[in-house]
């Protein structure tokens, strides 16, 4: 060979541009073979990739080269989720346009991708600011509108006081807005919505079909849409509301617990909350102080419970004379069922901590299994087990279910105000969702707003509505509501002054419908070409992170559907298969200064205890904790210089090597160089075994020795492990065996040339030469630069990466002999190797006859030997 060592240097770049030159991975539509669509969440352009990007899309790359070998037409394209509030922050803090911002850090990614290697369609590449994306999703807006699944209301919404925008629920954390971490507050705005509730028995019903995602993820977004079987109750005031109403009507799933009622609770915005605010200060000043809290169930959940007792009575539907306190309440939200509950302090907690809190009555209505009802009381801890009813007037002895069903069913018959006092009713935990930004740097809402024709859709010729390229950025607020000319525009129905939407979409509506733009790009005239969306969709493959399972996982499932109402796909589910991959994790370290960097430091280890100090000045720096790799915590590695280092195959290598998939990675040096050292073995392999396996296949015999033989079957049976491994998403375990290939080639390389090479052995050159072309071969999805020269060195045709995969012979796959595990009375002893197809009499006489058996016996004849074809042998003595 040219080199005993490998330089990726030089292979790596030469072979990106020669699969650039070839178009190797270029996907045409009108390919007619089978088609597979392999896709990793794409990147925000932030600035630099990180070694998260590289683990996600390395994964992505091993499928869509396998599937590629394996002879179908894969779809493997790129793109950049490029709207956001950190491009418009730059620009503030940096005097620079968010576009210019965007755009240069999209060719900086772009270029760090380019260097790993990926085999992607980079003739699709999309960016969601481009005028030329966001004019089809303004497009799908405008038929959204009017297919109804868009609506304009007005609401409390989680107010971000930082980023200065509305947030979805799913976008607030603990209470805290999910990119500045400011505590969030309620306002009132009116704001566009997508009605996802439209669609929630039938996303939440669709997630049984799911089966190649994740448990876990199908329970969070099973959890979130929170279909809640109950009854909506009308509680009767004792006297009119200052509102003029004369019920006040509840839903809740525990219609059982009403006999233990002590207390109603409502909104601060109820109608007849406002009613009573109104003319009483106290009150209105509280509602105020609610306002300030965020409208998330995380909020409200974590808060401290207050209330506030408006004066107002209800009367227990079932419990003549009793009547029960109505107070405004902090955690109830008007979003969220009819903005008004009835508490049952024994059997919910959050109830239970209210009326402690203000003396409210606490009686047990279920009895827990085997409780004393005469002594079983309730503490600090509220009972919310099964049980049956006690306390409860007609409903005592009756279980959960039973009582639930029989309180309807009084409910239903019983008329309060000339109407029925309850009915049954399912309800859902999910909302529509919320998608007005009060930004710039995002998609333009293509609505018009006329005093006389009211809300009107920009026509479709006039699309794209396109951001103004001179907007300004030096002082808070949208800047599009500060701009002095472009929301002026006259009415397209009347042609009379009229004022544009300022508000744009969440960025979220750009990534829920990304997938079906890539199978068919550059059509002008509509969002999808039905033909190629139908045709490649749904994804067969998609990768990332867990922190998607709600937010853009959910928008996505219901985008696809209103997208099928609309006429722009035909189909409901967006990905057949998710798989959610492990952050990549590494140390932290701390100086005298703070936080610095692993570039920064050198570690020592000295009988097994490792010391770090810094490289400048040696301070001693505390080696802390293994965290997810932040800019925060500097804890980060750049992938280019890795790649710059080591090389685009040893960083794709370590990725998929280290731990499974599904589970976080932890960066070392010492596993970086491993992958390295392993890059170097197998170009060293090569060249050790060129005399035999360079240039045209040698002749096959008619029958291969014992050692050529055995050297074919470890061949075959890694092969066929690895392509099980890799359509499993396992490869951790498919280079484990790529391993242990290496080693067993290594051994029959040193075989062969002390034997001097194929004069000893034809057979044994044949299966060398047959050994190494699956070697190769299995690498390449893996390590397709190092796979390449290797191809290229051994002589081999054409480029590798347009070669079949190789063809597993499963003859070679079974083995001749099994091992049977001996048990001697119920505990393993010993192993037995046989025969596969030894007879039971056979494989007894030989467990009779191994040396364990033959000693425990101890000359006496064993009482029963019980054997399990091709499982296991129990000897009971």
């Amino acid at each position: 060979m040219a080199s005993e060592r490998y330089n990726p240097r030089e292979a790596e770049p030469k072979w990106q541009a020669a699969w650039d030159a070839a178009e190797v991975f270029r996907t045409r539509n009108e390919d007619p073979r089978p088609r597979y669509y392999v896709l990793e969440m794409f990147p925000y352009p932030s600035g630099r990739i990180h070694m998260g990007h590289v683990r996600n899309y390395t994964m992505g790359d091993v499928v869509a080269r396998y599937k590629r070998a394996r002879g179908f037409n894969v779809l493997h394209p790129m793109g950049w989720d490029a709207f956001g509030l950190p491009a418009e922050n730059a620009a503030m803090q940096n005097k620079v346009h968010p576009a210019k911002w965007t755009y240069e850090n999209i060719a900086t990614m772009r270029a760090q991708l380019k260097s790993m290697g990926l085999s992607l369609d980079w003739a699709r590449e999309i960016a969601t600011c481009s005028p030329e994306y966001y004019r089809h999703q303004q497009k799908m807006f405008i038929d959204f509108f009017k297919a109804g699944l868009v609506y304009r209301r007005k609401s409390k919404v989680n107010w971000d006081p930082v980023d200065m925008t509305v947030l979805a629920n799913e976008q607030v954390v603990d209470g805290r807005g999910w990119r500045s971490g400011a505590l969030v507050e309620q306002r009132e705005l009116e704001q566009w919505n997508f009605r996802i509730t439209a669609y929630s028995e039938e996303l939440l019903a669709a997630l049984d079909g799911l089966d190649r995602w994740p448990d876990k993820v199908r329970l969070m977004q099973r959890n979130w849409i929170g279909k809640s079987e109950g009854a909506r109750v009308r509680f009767e005031f004792a006297a009119p509301a200052p509102n003029g109403d004369r019920t006040l009507e509840i839903f809740t799933t525990r219609p059982d617990t009403l006999f233990g009622a002590s207390f109603m609770a409502i909104a601060p915005d109820h109608p007849v909350a406002r009613a009573c605010g109104a003319a009483d200060p106290d009150l209105a000043a509280f509602q105020e102080k609610c306002r300030q809290m965020g409208t998330s169930v995380a909020v409200l959940e974590t808060a401290e419970k207050e209330g506030y007792d408006t004066g107002l009575r209800v009367k227990h539907p079932f419990l003549p004379g009793v009547e029960l306190k109505v107070f405004v309440a902090n955690f109830i939200l008007m979003d969220y069922g009819t903005g008004a509950i009835f508490g049952c302090p024994a059997h919910d907690q959050r109830d239970l901590d209210f009326a402690r809190k203000y003396g409210l009555s606490v009686t047990p209505v279920v009895l827990p299994p085997g409780a004393d009802p005469a002594v079983f009381t309730v503490g600090d801890i509220a009972y919310d087990g099964e049980g049956t009813l006690y306390n409860s007037g007609f409903l005592d002895g009756l279980s959960i279910e039973a009582a639930k069903d029989a309180v309807a069913g009084r409910l239903e018959t019983t008329e309060v105000d000339g109407a029925p006092q309850g009915t049954r009713q399912v309800n859902f935990r999910l909302r529509d969702w919320l998608i007005s930004r009060q930004r710039y740097w995002g998609c333009p809402i293509p609505m018009v707003h006329c005093e006389a024709c009211g809300v009107v859709p920009v026509p479709a010729a006039e699309l794209p509505v396109k951001l103004p390229d001179d907007a300004t950025f030096d002082r808070p607020g949208n800047p599009l509501d500060h701009h002095p000319t472009w929301k002026h525009v006259a009415c397209p129905s009347c042609g009379r002054s009229a004022r544009r939407e300022t508000d744009t979409m969440d960025t979220f509506v750009d990534s829920s419908w990304y997938f079906a733009r890539f199978t068919d790009p550059w059509n002008e005239t509509a969002p999808t070409t039905r033909s190629a969306v139908d045709a490649w969709l749904p994804v067969d493959q998609y990768i990332g992170g867990i922190e998607h399972a709600i937010l853009h996982l959910l928008y996505s499932r219901f985008f696809t559907r209103a997208m099928k109402a609309t006429g722009h796909a035909g189909l409901d589910e967006p990905f057949a298969g998710l798989f959610t991959q492990g952050m990549v994790v590494h140390e932290t370290y701390k100086g005298p200064e703070g936080w610095v960097s692993p570039a920064e430091i050198e570690i020592t280890e000295i009988d097994g205890k490792r010391t770090a100090r810094m490289k400048d000045g040696g301070a001693t720096v505390e080696i802390g904790g293994i965290e997810k790799m932040s800019k925060s915590k500097k804890n980060t590695v750049d992938p280019t210089e890795i790649i710059g280092g080591w090389g685009a195959d040893t960083a794709r290598w370590f990725m998929l090597s280290d731990s499974p998939p599904e589970r976080d990675v932890i960066w070392t040096e010492a596993g970086a160089e491993g992958a390295h050292r392993f890059v170097q073995r197998i170009w060293r392999m090569v060249g050790d075994a060129l005399p035999f396996v360079s240039g045209p296949a040698p002749a096959r015999p008619a029958e291969f020795s014992a050692a050529a033989t055995a050297l074919r079957k470890a061949a075959h049976k890694v092969l066929a492990a690895v392509e099980d491994d890799i359509e499993k998403l396992a490869f951790n375990r498919a280079v484990a065996r790529i391993y242990e290939l290496a080693n067993t080639l290594q051994k029959a390389v040193l075989d062969a040339r002390a034997a001097e090479g194929a004069a000893a052995d034809a057979g044994l050159a044949a299966a060398l030469h047959e050994a190494f072309d699956i070697l190769v071969r299995i690498i390449a999805p893996m390590m397709p630069h190092l796979a390449e020269e290797c191809w290229q060195v051994m002589e081999r045709d054409g480029l590798l990466a347009t070669s079949d995969w190789p063809v597993a012979d499963r003859a070679l796959i079974v083995d001749d002999t099994i091992v049977l595990p001996i048990q001697i009375n119920g505990k393993k002893r010993a192993e037995l190797t046989i025969g596969r197809d030894a007879s039971e009499a056979e494989v007894t006489a030989a467990t009779l006859a191994h040396e364990a058996v033959v000693k425990a016996l101890d000359g006496k004849a064993p009482r029963k030997v019980i054997v399990v074809p091709q499982r296991i042998v129990n000897v009971v003595a």
